[in-house]
């Protein structure tokens, strides 16, 4: 999380002290950069929120670039448009062995082509080092 959060910019903080004790009161003043969403923000975001930084044109300046949203849904609606949904209609079946299968097939072709393209550039290679 501390990786997102080193992507947004940083703002200045102030930082004010108030000390009170026997020999007297001081009061000091302080700024430092913090970042401004921290990456415990990040870590503690809930299903539907999300922060992030948007850009913008030169020409069209955005003065707040930085969000946190949230989405809020209807959810008895959401609940009564899906009981209209139809099921997906299974049009083949493809086992776990045919999948394998195929997976192993595009990996032999791949294989090939990488073997095909390297042989042409190497002879092509050593026909234009030769001349």
């Amino acid at each position: 999380m501390k990786k997102l959060s080193d992507n947004f910019e940083k703002n200045v903080q102030n930082k004010n002290s108030l000390t009170i004790n026997t020999e007297g009161t001081s009061i000091s003043k302080a700024t430092h950069l913090d970042y401004a969403i921290p990456a415990a923000k990040i870590a503690g975001l809930s299903s539907g929120e999300s922060v992030g930084m948007v850009a913008d044109n030169p020409d069209q300046r955005i003065q707040l670039k930085l969000f946190h949203s949230q989405i809020q849904n209807d959810h008895e609606a959401i609940a009564k448009e899906e009981t209209a949904y139809k099921p997906i209609p299974l049009i083949n079946y493809a086992s776990p062995e045919d999948v394998e299968e195929n997976y192993k097939e595009i990996k032999r072709h791949l294989a090939a082509l990488v073997h095909l393209l390297l042989t042409d550039f190497f002879i092509i290679s050593v026909r234009f080092y030769l001349f």
